[in-house]
This record gives C-alpha cells, structure tokens and sequence, in this order.
C-alpha cells in the first residue's frame, strides 16, 4: 500500500511539473562554437558537429587557450543566435554526459548546425544514436571542403607522423593504416609500429553499427590503405583522434 502510495505521488509531482518547452527560448550566451547558454540556466550543446575550442582542459580545470579557428567560430555562432529565441529539436539522447542538453537549433529561416559545418566552422562528429541529420552534414561539409570555406581554407592537412603536434585541435590528417587491433571496448587503427607513440584511430563499439550499415568491417576494409581522418587529435598513448561514423574517415589509396 505505501509503496502504491509513493508511486502515485511521483505520478502527481510530474503532472505538477510540465516537461519545458523548448519551441522558443531565447539564448543568453554563446559559450564557443559548438555550445550556448538557454535562458533556463541549461547549457545546450550542438548535435552533429565539433568546432575548435576555446578553452582547454587542464589539471587545475580550463585554461583560456584557443584553437587555431576557435574565436571565428564562436564569432559566428554569436552573430546567428546570442539574444534571440530559437527552437530545440531533440534527437534520440537528450544530454550527454555532462549534463548538457543536445540537440538541433534553428533561428528563425536558418538551421544553426547546418549552417555551421556548410560555412566551414565546424566540423562533423557523429555520436550514435544521435543521427537524424547526418546525410545533410555529410553533403554539407563535402562542399565547404571542395569550396575551402572557414577552417577548410587555413587548416593544413598533416602527415599522421606529425599529428602529436596538433593535440587537442580539430585537424585532418592522412597516413596509412598499418594494423588494427580489436579490444573488448574498441577498434584501433594504428598508423604506426608503436601504438603507444604513433597516431591511432579509436573506434568504440558502440559505434560500430554506423560502420555495419555500409557493410564495413573496420577491422578489415581499412587495414593497409591510406586514409584522411577529421576530428579533433586527443592524447592517450600517443595521439587519436575517436570516430563514431565511417563518415569521419576517407579512404584515399589514389594518394602516393
């Protein structure tokens, strides 16, 4: 009986307490790129896309340190939606794992995270199963890069021998896959001999069914081909980028 009671009770407060509406709702702030602060405190970070960062992680929290293209992209983003209302729509997941609301943000006639990644701010990083738009962001981002618009016109492609020098920068960087290695969490595609040094491409499992969708074992297709990777380098036995999609790797064996 008490335990009837408690149950309805939960029932009645979330009738107390509608879900908020997120058709309009104005933004306070625009934190970077790739992130906003809503007018009910939550902070709403952009489903689909990464732009370079303008504060870094470090041991005693963030430093103020921005990436190469970092300040143009939160320049950007300011101007389409700092003080306005502007309408969330939600994918499947409706917060990552700091809290943060994630979705896709439209401003009037314009779609925020399209726009973004077709003017050449951002770049696309999937997150399975937050999916909904990525055949858009794909084509979109195909056309910044042919055009050379934004971050496509300054950033330089890197040999992966020399992706350590970009760590925690958005990059594209080339190399050949020579081994891969399935563990019980990831697949790792090593573009050296020593992977606790050279680059990496880490794929976790969780993302493999974006992979499987296009027929592509990992562990196999890209094993001895030359490749063009997109994200942002990390630090973690030497540096990696994490990919979610087979759209964030391009297979380019014309390139001698």
């Amino acid at each position: 009986m008490v335990r009837k009671g408690f149950f309805l009770l939960l029932l009645l407060l979330s009738c107390s307490f509608p879900q908020q509406d997120y058709s309009q709702i104005k933004v306070l702030e625009v934190i970077d790129g790739d992130t906003v602060k809503l007018s009910n405190g939550k902070l709403l970070r952009y489903i689909g896309l990464d732009t370079p960062e303008v504060r870094i992680k470090s041991k005693g929290g963030f430093r103020y340190d921005p990436q190469p293209f970092a300040l143009e992209a939160k320049e950007y983003n300011r101007r389409l939606v700092e003080g306005k209302s502007v309408k969330i729509e939600f994918d499947v997941d409706r917060y990552d794992r700091y809290g943060r609301l994630l979705g896709y943000c439209f401003v009037d006639d314009k779609f925020v995270n399209a726009e973004l990644i077709e003017k050449g701010y951002a770049v696309i990083y999937t997150y399975p199963p937050n999916v909904k738009y990525t055949d858009l962001f794909v084509k979109l981002q195909a056309e910044a890069r042919e055009k050379q618009r934004g971050l496509w016109a300054s950033y330089v492609l890197i040999d992966a021998s020399d992706a350590h020098l970009y760590v925690n920068q958005i990059r594209r960087v080339r190399g050949r896959v020579l081994s891969t290695y399935e563990s019980n969490k990831c697949i790792f595609l090593n573009f050296g001999r020593d992977y606790k040094s050279d680059f990496t491409v880490v794929i976790f499992k969780n993302s493999l069914d974006t992979f499987r969708n296009r027929n592509i074992d990992p562990t196999n297709f890209y094993r001895g081909k030359i490749v063009e990777v997109s994200g942002r380098i990390k630090e973690y036995n030497g540096p990696e980028i994490i990919v979610n999609s087979p759209y964030e790797i391009e297979v380019n064996d014309d390139y001698q």
